[in-house]
């Protein structure tokens, strides 16, 4: 297997408020919620939208829908400026958005916070002076 992530699929519980959403945040589609899927093209990974009952009974007809509100997964967004943490938090919280933690210094050096989506996905927005960045916007991971 190469190691690599192509797609991934958020399960949400309404597509159009999402896609909305999502769309607020800057990332780009083709797609509208009436194709049923959620494509948005990012640097090197595509992150998706699929409605939640419907991306369970994908995995299995016996698949428990519910979720709990902290699942050990978060996704990551980081800024090549600091003041860009707070500004796409801000942008997150007009969206529809709930900030889970205001951005502040972290104790790994940088200075971070976290949004959660309309569907509890949780987002830390990062910045670090010492992070270098590929011409895709893709963080370099040394």
């Amino acid at each position: 297997m190469e190691p690599r992530i192509s797609i991934i699929t958020l399960g949400v519980s309404d597509l159009e408020r999402s896609f909305h959403f999502y769309q607020s945040l800057g990332f780009p589609t083709t797609r509208k919620p009436e194709s049923g899927i959620i494509f948005f093209q990012t640097s090197g990974v595509c992150l998706a939208l699929y409605p939640l009952e419907e991306l369970a009974k994908d995995v299995s007809p016996d698949m428990p829908v519910a979720k709990s509100r902290f699942t050990g997964i978060t996704l990551a967004h980081n800024t090549k400026k600091k003041e860009e943490v707070d500004d796409i938090l801000r942008r997150a919280e007009t969206a529809g958005g709930v900030i889970e933690k205001p951005a502040q210094d972290a104790f790994w050096g940088g200075y971070s916070g976290y949004f959660s989506d309309p569907d509890g996905y949780l987002w830390e927005v990062a910045y670090a002076d010492c992070w270098q960045f590929n011409p895709d916007g893709s963080l370099v991971i040394d």
